[in-house]
């Protein structure tokens, strides 16, 4: 078993639906957050280890889990999943629409057997509309969402940002929100509901600001072109002596002023907004970034207050002093890994375990819901279980 956290969902009890993407990170979050996490694995499930199950997958999105390997697709695994459902808090699933109904496992039935269960659903499309059946990824939902189209320079293709948009900040971190605020307002109606979280919904909220931007006349209609996109060269990435990069986000008078002052660089402070001089000022940091190495530019501007850090690798930011200090990346089950976030200072979140094999806790689950050992036996030669 997983140990459990101490953080503000424990004594919840989660149940996953294996998927990929969103429903795990939401799942991992909720398991950080002191939550019980059960994945229902699919029996036959690759569970990424070498092939003799000794090691379990270096999988940091199903860390902290518990796993039972079930065929759902039989009616004695899902009445064996409905029996988890009866003594489960939540449940979280990433199928398309219809998937879990067809398996007899949809939120009516399910809310049927415990009234009090927060049914989460996470898909791309939601589940209505004249896209909900389609197929699609991540690209496709934040295009449709008015996300992507503004990624970008001036000029070039729309720049994809890997899968953070859709999948995790517009996908899982936004149906964990869901989660924790449908079991607050349980506390109170004692009802449990479904949650519609759809990635294009996700996704199109995180641009909320843009919105808001455009109506007050700040933000134009090209690419590239504007203060947050690249268009502002005071808001930008420049390359080093050393073929490294840095950032630099000196919006404000005062950061750009500490900005101009540290490189050395004769510049009417009062043309910062007019984008007329953008491109010579462009030139500018560009030449002169490109003068000395990352290091340096961090020692020179680090404590300059100028709105200033290196651009560090995924593989370099554990290894830098601030992260290192509040424990930002940490090791677990041999992996380097971003730790728990948000902190809470009285319940603290916590790593809850490795990544299960699939299904390395049927017994002990099924146990747990008071199966006796002749019953596990017959549930697994029916095939019910793996």
């Amino acid at each position: 078993m997983t140990a459990q956290a101490t953080g503000p969902l424990a004594g919840v009890r989660v149940l996953e639906i294996q998927a990929m993407g969103p429903g795990p990170f939401c799942a991992m979050m909720l398991s950080d957050f002191g939550a019980d996490v059960i994945r229902v694995d699919r029996v036959g499930a690759d569970d990424g280890n070498d092939g003799d199950g000794a090691q379990p997958p270096a999988d940091v999105l199903s860390r902290g889990r518990r796993s039972v390997a079930v065929d759902l697709k039989r009616p004695g695994g899902a009445e064996l999943v409905l029996r988890m459902v009866e003594r489960a808090d939540v449940l979280v699933e990433g199928y398309r629409p219809g998937v879990m109904e067809r398996l007899g496992l949809g939120p009516d039935v399910c809310l049927a057997r415990n009234p009090r269960l927060v049914y989460g659903r996470v898909t791309g499309w939601g589940q209505d509309g004249p896209w909900a059946a389609h197929a699609g990824h991540d690209i496709n939902y934040i295009s449709l969402a008015g996300v992507l189209w503004p990624i970008g320079r001036a000029g070039d293709a729309p720049v994809p940002p890997l899968n953070y948009v859709g999948d995790f900040g517009g996908g899982g971190m936004l149906l964990a929100a869901g989660v924790c605020a449908a079991l607050a307002e349980r506390a109170s109606s004692g009802r449990g509901q479904v949650i519609d979280a759809a990635m294009v919904d996700g996704a199109a909220l995180l641009n909320s600001f843009m919105y808001g931007m455009r109506a007050m006349g700040q933000w134009g209609a090209e690419r590239g072109r504007n203060l947050l996109d690249t268009g502002a060269p005071f808001y930008e990435t420049y390359e080093t002596a050393d073929g490294a990069w840095v950032s630099v986000g000196s919006i404000e008078p005062k950061f750009f002023r500490n900005l101009v002052t540290r490189l050395g660089l004769d510049i009417d402070l009062e043309t910062q907004n007019d984008e007329a001089s953008w491109p010579a000022l462009r030139e500018k940091l560009a030449a002169v970034f490109r003068t000395r190495t990352r290091a340096e530019w961090t020692d020179l501007l680090a404590g300059a207050d100028a709105c200033f850090a290196p651009v560090l690798s995924p593989w370099e930011a554990p290894e830098h002093p601030h992260n290192a200090e509040r424990g930002t990346f940490v090791e677990s089950f041999g992996v380097v890994q971003p730790g728990p976030a948000p902190r809470f200072g009285r319940t603290p979140a916590a790593i809850g375990g490795p990544p299960p094999r699939s299904g390395q806790h049927t017994d002990e689950i099924l146990g747990d819901l008071g199966i006796d050992a002749a019953e596990i036996v017959r549930l697994r030669s029916a095939g019910d279980i793996a």
